[in-house]
This record gives structure tokens, C-alpha cells and sequence, in this order.
């Protein structure tokens, strides 16, 4: 994995914008009706090309495909493994409950992917066939050879077990330990051929912040500990072939723009954190719930042969970030770790979570990651 050794680099935290005829022909598929597989297939090849040419444009330096085949960052894996079906009845997030009317505004945004309705486990886990995610490599690669601007490196999304588990609840094992180790045990291989495949491998786990206030919300904060650990494990274990430098790992609050006011704080989850062998953390910092935690990052380091990749960019408003504040936040990123080459500029979570849940207009996103790229310069004149 690539470290700042010359200028901050950047990137962002896998998923981009697509466009609406996509997006409405993921949610039908999704929803089992019947589609046209070529102009899925058609559809999902366009929005990788534009995702890559954007990114190039925009001056990310570390590139995906921007999740564009895939209906929600983690829901994606029910339709590649075996053993999901029926409906997962999810409680309302805390700040949901809390805040009935801010779910009603929510309610009025139309029609997305599922997300608390996800499919759930109602029968062994087993991933038989790893064509779809090859096709979707196939995809970025092809897009990759098409274009011919400068990118540092380039690296595939995949869902963590712990949020595979939180989203799609458990009908089948005996508990939710079971059906963690059973799902790692079957992503390991989808994890293993991203490797393979020369990417970077990045783990996406909100479960390991959000889910304070989703499946453990009415659990003691030394229980969900227990769980989030336990989800360490099996990322680990799952993990344990692929080069720790090779692997970055991907940690949020929920990428919504709620009160969060019941989110729980980092101190309480970073030491836990801190055991995945990973060669990088995204972690959130640049929205307002979360801003002022690099002071646990100075209190309880990363490894110190971790790269942070701090959200400088939020990605659930339609502000576009001033490039000197995008700096700042760099800078203070660098101030916490204590070595400007181990920070690299990110964004907070995706801009196109699940399809239909874009919360950000397409031209903002570009415009954006363009005053990503232009604070990254900035904080490289003050850094070298």
C-alpha cells in the first residue's frame, strides 16, 4: 500500500453516484422483478467508465469502480451467495426512534435499495460461485485500460461479516457468533480474489460504530464490545493470506444525515479496532458528530505501521468543502498520527450507499473530491 511520501494522497471510501435508469434497474432486480440482464450489464459498464474517468478527472489517486454494479455496499453479497432469502426485520436505529419526524422526512426521499428490509440468512451461507464478482472486476479492468490518466493505486470494496450480519438477520445458526464465523468463512474467498486480482482489499464495517445504535442498542456497551471484537476475529481470520499491507479497513457511524446524537464515541471502540491486521483505518472525522476525536488518535495511536485515512470530505451534504478547510483537517490528521507519511486524504463513507440513497447531487460529488485534491496540495506545500 502506497504511503505520502512525496504529497498527501487521496481517495475516497468506495461506493459513487449512479445514474437514475441504473439505480431503478438494481432496486427492480433487487425487488425479483424481471429485468433485461444486458441492459443491466450495459448500464453498469457505463458507470464504471464514468466513475473511472471522474476520479482521474477529480484527482483521486487511489481509484475503484465506485460499487457501480452493486445494489447497497453489503446487500450486493445476497445476490452472490447462496442461503439468503425472506426479509430481515431491522429495529429503527436510536436516533431514528428518538427522532419520529426526522424518519418521516427521511420516509419522503422515494424509493431505494433495501435497507432495513434486507434479505435475511434462512439457510447455510455458501459462496458456490465467484462469477459475478468477477464480472465486476472484469468491469473496473476493462474501464482501467480504456483511459489513460495517473492513479497511485487502485483498490475493490467488500463487506466486512460483521455488517453482513447486522444488515441480513440471522433465521438459520444457532448464533449470531456462528453466523459471523460462517460468513467469513465464505467472503474469505471473495476477499482472496481481490487480492488475487491485484487490488487493494477494502473492508467496509460500520457495524463496528453503527451498530451501537442498531442490533446492540439495547445492549450494554461491554456487550457490544464483546461483539465487535468477535467481528475483529473473523475479519482476521478470514484475512489471514492476504499481506495485512495489502488490506484497509473502513469504519462509520452510518452514512446518513441524521441527529447521530446517540452515536458512541471512538475512545470506546479504537483499542478494539486497533486489532484488525490491516495497513489502513478510514475512519470519519469529517462530519460534525465526529470532528474533534483526532484527540483519540493522539490518546490511543493506530499501529505504527498503519496508514489513517481520515474523512476530510463529508458525504452527506451538499456543501462543497473549502479546499483550505480540507488542509486544516489534514492537518490536524498528521498533528494526531505524529508522521505526515502514514495520512491520506479521504471521505467519511460513500456517495452512493445503496442505490437510490444519494444524498449528494452528482455534479456536487465531483466538485468535491476536486477540493479534496486541491486541500491535499495545499497541505503538501505546508507538509514537504
Amino acid at each position: 500500500m502506497n504511503h505520502s511520501e512525496t504529497r498527501i494522497l487521496t481517495t475516497h471510501t468506495g461506493s459513487l453516484p449512479r445514474k437514475e435508469q441504473l439505480s431503478k434497474i438494481l432496486i427492480a432486480q433487487e425487488e425479483g422483478e424481471p429485468i433485461d440482464e444486458r441492459l443491466l450489464a450495459g448500464l453498469a459498464k457505463e458507470g464504471v467508465q464514468h466513475c473511472v474517468h471522474k476520479q482521474l478527472e477529480t484527482g483521486v489517486d487511489i481509484i475503484n469502480d465506485g460499487e457501480q454494479p452493486r445494489v447497497g455496499f453489503q446487500t450486493y453479497v445476497a445476490q452472490r451467495l447462496e442461503g439468503f432469502g425472506g426479509v430481515s426485520q431491522r429495529e429503527a436505529f436510536t436516533d431514528f426512534a428518538d427522532y419520529p419526524d426526522f424518519g418521516e422526512v427521511w420516509a419522503r426521499r422515494g424509493k431505494t435499495a433495501k435497507v432495513f428490509d434486507a434479505p435475511a440468512a434462512d439457510a447455510e451461507v455458501r459462496y458456490a460461485n465467484l462469477r459475478l464478482a468477477s464480472q465486476e472486476f472484469d468491469m473496473f479492468d476493462a474501464a482501467l485500460g480504456e483511459v489513460s490518466g495517473d492513479f497511485s493505486e487502485k483498490f475493490m470494496t467488500a463487506a466486512s461479516p460483521g455488517i453482513i450480519c447486522t444488515t441480513m438477520e440471522n433465521q438459520f445458526y444457532d448464533s449470531h457468533e456462528d453466523y459471523v464465523r460462517a460468513v467469513g468463512k465464505e467472503m474469505q474467498k471473495e476477499y482472496e480474489l481481490i487480492n488475487e486480482r491485484g487490488y487493494l482489499l477494502q473492508l467496509d464495517c460500520p457495524d463496528l460504530a453503527m451498530e451501537r445504535h442498531g442490533q446492540f442498542q439495547h445492549d450494554s456497551k461491554a456487550k457490544f464490545q464483546d461483539a465487535i471484537s468477535m467481528h475483529i476475529d473473523a475479519i482476521n481470520d478470514a484475512c489471514r493470506n492476504i499481506p495485512k499491507e495489502r488490506i484497509r479497513l473502513h469504519v462509520c457511524w452510518g452514512n446518513y444525515d441524521g441527529p447521530h446524537d446517540c452515536d458512541v464515541p471512538l475512545e470506546d471502540i479504537i483499542s478494539i479496532i486497533c486489532d484488525a491486521n490491516v495497513g489502513a483505518f478510514l475512519i470519519e472525522f469529517a462530519n460534525p458528530r465526529h470532528q474533534h476525536e483526532y484527540t483519540e488518535i493522539k490518546k490511543h495511536p493506530i499501529p505504527n505501521d498503519a496508514i489513517l485515512i481520515p474523512g476530510v470530505i463529508d458525504s452527506t451534504v451538499n456543501y462543497i468543502e473549502h479546499p483550505q478547510v480540507v488542509c486544516n483537517r489534514i492537518l490536524e490528521a498528521v498533528a494526531a498520527v505524529g508522521d505526515k507519511e502514514r495520512v491520506i486524504a479521504g471521505v467519511d463513507c460513500g456517495f452512493g450507499t445503496f442505490a437510490g440513497w444519494e444524498m449528494v447531487a452528482q455534479s456536487v460529488v465531483w466538485a468535491k473530491l476536486s477540493a479534496q485534491a486541491e486541500g491535499a496540495r495545499l497541505a503538501s506545500k505546508h507538509l514537504w
